[in-house]
């Protein structure tokens, strides 16, 4: 077999991009670990065909491969994230390609509102970061028509309801907790959402690998985003060393739980802080990250306590028995894609001004012969 004569610093730099552990990525590529590290050392020669199926599994072009040095990438939207006050460096081949993906959704989308003679929104931009957050607040509730916090249901509904109202307002919300398929899940630990600022198409992304309780949250704060006009990838942390973080946290807690009201219905006499997460669930139909992490910012409880409480929600989480069933795949893709996105996908694909296969790349590879069933999801 012909041997592919690639710097084996490539592979290594592939490999680790990928984020797949050693014994893993091995399996993946079929071969026993040993050999794999032999490629990567350079001591065994790849073929070409094991080339490919290399570069596949690490989600590289194959000609990456061939390259003397691994190319500089980079977040194509401004990257909030902080630890410990600094960057976060080497995002991860998720992030990026997602990013990509968003990107391409805004453009086409974009140029087809363009097409229908639809104005640019309102809705980028009309704040800026200098601005009060009490005054964004008002704004934000008065655009999507919604009170303080609902009078009933559960914050599950809430968070629905919201992500309808955004949606109404002109704003794409995409939701997902992996890339396109199970095998490239998203990391938590990277990034909770993050927002890109469009007249014409702003986008928020939530990342759905993360606990329920916490998508509320995240997702206010992608919208604040919108409203002062900045587009960034955001890790949600409750630390905030920029301006603009601290101020979409700001906005977000206060959206979600007024600090007056919160106060008002705090207990001191209580035997622990938590006794108070049910009344106050109850009051407010938001969960109990979002009430947690309210009373850590108004000085209600110290950080250790928040963490702890945080850490058993999302310990709890993750050792949930899953469902049996769940949606169909025509309600999660529905779910995952902008409603308002997938209907003007769907509709130009239908009367034939956009080729079906493409329509299937926008459309997270909803095969083309299964496009009409999708469009009976959405109503069409």
């Amino acid at each position: 077999m012909s041997k592919a004569h690639i710097n084996p610093a490539m592979l290594t730099w592939a490999r680790e991009r990928s984020g797949i552990a050693v014994e893993r990525f091995a399996r993946l590529c079929g071969v026993d670990e040993q050999r794999l590290r032999e490629w990567e050392a350079g001591s065994h020669s790849i073929t070409f065909n094991q080339a490919m199926t290399f570069a596949h599994k690490a989600h590289i072009p194959f000609g990456y491969l061939f390259l003397a040095l691994p190319p500089v990438e980079q977040l194509p939207v401004p990257d909030l994230r902080t630890v410990q006050g600094k960057g976060v460096s080497r995002p991860s081949a998720e992030l990026l390609d997602l990013l990509k993906i968003m990107l391409q959704r805004q453009e086409w989308y974009r140029e087809y509102l363009q097409q229908q003679m639809i104005p640019p929104g309102r809705l980028s931009g009309r704040f800026s970061r200098h601005d009060a957050a009490d005054a964004i607040v008002r704004d934000m509730r008065q655009t999507l028509n919604v009170d303080a916090h609902p009078s009933r249901g559960s914050w599950e509904e809430y968070y629905r309801e919201l992500v309808n109202k955004i949606e109404q307002a002109g704003v794409l919300v995409m939701r997902s907790a992996s890339l396109g398929h199970h095998s490239r899940p998203f990391n938590v630990e990277e990034f909770r959402g993050f927002a890109i600022a469009d007249d014409y198409a702003p986008i928020i992304f939530v990342n759905h690998a993360d606990a329920p309780g916490a998508r509320l949250f995240t997702l206010i704060h992608e919208l604040c985003h919108i409203w002062i006009g900045l587009s960034g990838v955001s890790d949600g942390g409750v630390t905030a060393h920029l301006q603009q973080e601290a101020l979409c946290n700001h906005v977000a807690a206060e959206f979600l739980v007024p600090a007056a009201e919160f106060m008002a219905h705090w207990r001191t006499d209580y035997p622990d802080w938590q006794s108070n997460l049910a009344p106050l669930e109850s009051h407010f139909h938001v969960s109990r990250w979002v009430l947690t992490r309210r009373a850590l910012t108004l000085g209600l409880i110290d950080k250790t306590a928040h963490d702890d409480y945080i850490r058993s929600l999302q310990a709890a989480y993750a050792a949930r028995e899953k469902e049996p069933g769940g949606p169909n795949y025509y309600r999660t893709k529905k779910a995952q894609i902008s409603p308002s996105f997938s209907r003007a996908v769907v509709s130009q694909a239908l009367s034939g001004q956009l080729l079906l296969r493409e329509a299937s790349d926008l459309l997270d590879g909803i095969k083309p012969g299964k496009i009409a069933r999708f469009a009976g999801e959405l109503g069409l």
